[in-house]
């Protein structure tokens, strides 16, 4: 899957290209999977927390929160000069039965080799009872997802993080965080040069598994 787009420019912007189950067949979040091909900050290129010059890509996974364990499959990729709000890229996903991987145009971001089971590489502890035994090694990856794309803005999940010293006008434990962030308006205003998210357009291709290796199905959305 491809999309093509142009990020946006602007203080606390949080553009997302992602993908969740259809069905979630293995259990409540995060034991049935979350694919994030694209998650970014409209902050300025350098910015303490991260800004528009950099993407990450991440796999979310585990039998239950809090065991989830992303981090085992987490990239970043910062763009070399610029920032992702200037031009357009090719956002993409390769994804198959014994690899998940994300790119930028021709460079990787993410490449996850599917040769053990998602509950061996989580390594998770003694006790748990593990929502893919009896699937095979590429589960809860191995069903339908659908495609997000969406551009937040703020927030109090952790995604911004207090304490950095970037001027972020709120807390994240305060209750009245969106009032706070309201209020520094004047602050954060002016930084939204190009606050869209614009995208060229969304591309998917699919192989049937009876396929040869030179068969090639293109779907257009």
């Amino acid at each position: 899957m491809e999309v093509v787009a142009k990020l946006p420019k602007g203080d606390w912007l949080w553009p997302a290209v992602w993908m969740m189950p259809v069905a979630s067949r293995y259990g409540e979040w995060p034991a049935s999977g979350e694919i994030d091909i694209l998650e970014s900050k409209g902050n300025a290129r350098g910015a303490p927390g991260g800004g528009c010059d950099r993407f990450s890509s991440t796999m979310h996974w585990g039998p239950f929160w809090p065991e989830n364990a992303y981090l085992k499959t987490h990239a970043e990729y910062p763009l070399p000069a610029g920032d992702l709000s200037q031009a357009f890229h090719t956002y993409g996903l390769l994804w198959n039965a014994s690899r998940i991987q994300t790119y930028i145009d021709e460079h990787v971001v993410l490449d996850v080799a599917v040769n053990q089971s998602f509950w061996q590489w989580g390594a998770f502890g003694g006790g748990l009872d593990n929502p893919w035994d009896g699937r095979g090694d590429n589960a809860p990856f191995d069903q339908r997802f659908y495609l997000i794309i969406n551009l937040a803005v703020g927030g109090t999940n952790g995604f911004f993080p207090d304490g950095l010293g970037d001027g972020k006008p709120w807390s994240n434990t305060d209750p009245h965080a969106a009032n706070d962030f309201w209020a520094g308006v004047k602050q954060w205003g002016p930084t939204w040069s190009s606050p869209s998210l614009q995208v060229d357009s969304v591309r998917v291709w699919q192989r049937p598994a009876d396929a040869g290796s030179d068969f090639a199905y293109r779907l257009m959305l």
